[in-house]
């Protein structure tokens, strides 16, 4: 019997450059709360309750959240590395269905490069392939999902 072979899905990447210092740019990253689409929430569909937070606690080991207006918590993921202002890292643990599985790990890292007088913030979020069969589908879904969630996010940060 021959096993068929997966082609790795493509890491999505994605390149913004913002006019402030690296040390902003980190922390509006980091406040994803404000910059988050509400639209994007895992809570409101599965807790029927509004988004009111985004949290990524500052120190590795901490958890990737999203908080509800009934002061439920959703876990994301966690963070692997944070070295503000130039290195974040984090578990996207949320699989096909954007359940919570704490066996996928997939990794989201950004980097907050100086750049002129401003920042050069490099995202990528990799490791698709533990999708199983929905990597494919899912990989195109998410790539415009973050494309439109970092643009809210550089519109803050220069703003």
């Amino acid at each position: 019997m021959n096993e068929m072979q997966r082609i790795k899905p493509a890491p999505i990447r994605k390149i913004l450059h913002v006019a402030v210092a690296p040390e902003r740019a980190f922390d509006v990253f980091v406040g994803m709360g404000l910059w988050w689409l509400k639209g994007h929430s895992v809570i409101a569909q599965l807790q029927q309750t509004e988004q009111v937070d985004v949290v990524i606690e500052p120190r590795a080991g901490g958890r990737w959240y999203e908080v509800g207006s009934n002061g439920g918590e959703y876990d994301w993921g966690r963070v692997v590395v944070y070295d503000r202002p130039g290195h974040l890292v984090l578990t996207w643990q949320l699989g096909a269905d954007f359940t919570f599985d704490p066996t996928l790990r997939t990794t989201v890292e950004v980097r907050f490069v100086t750049e002129g007088a401003g920042t050069r913030v490099e995202f990528e979020h990799r490791d698709l392939e533990q999708f199983g069969d929905a990597a494919g589908a899912l990989r195109d879904s998410m790539d415009r999902g973050w494309g439109d969630l970092l643009d809210g996010f550089g519109r803050l940060a220069a703003g």
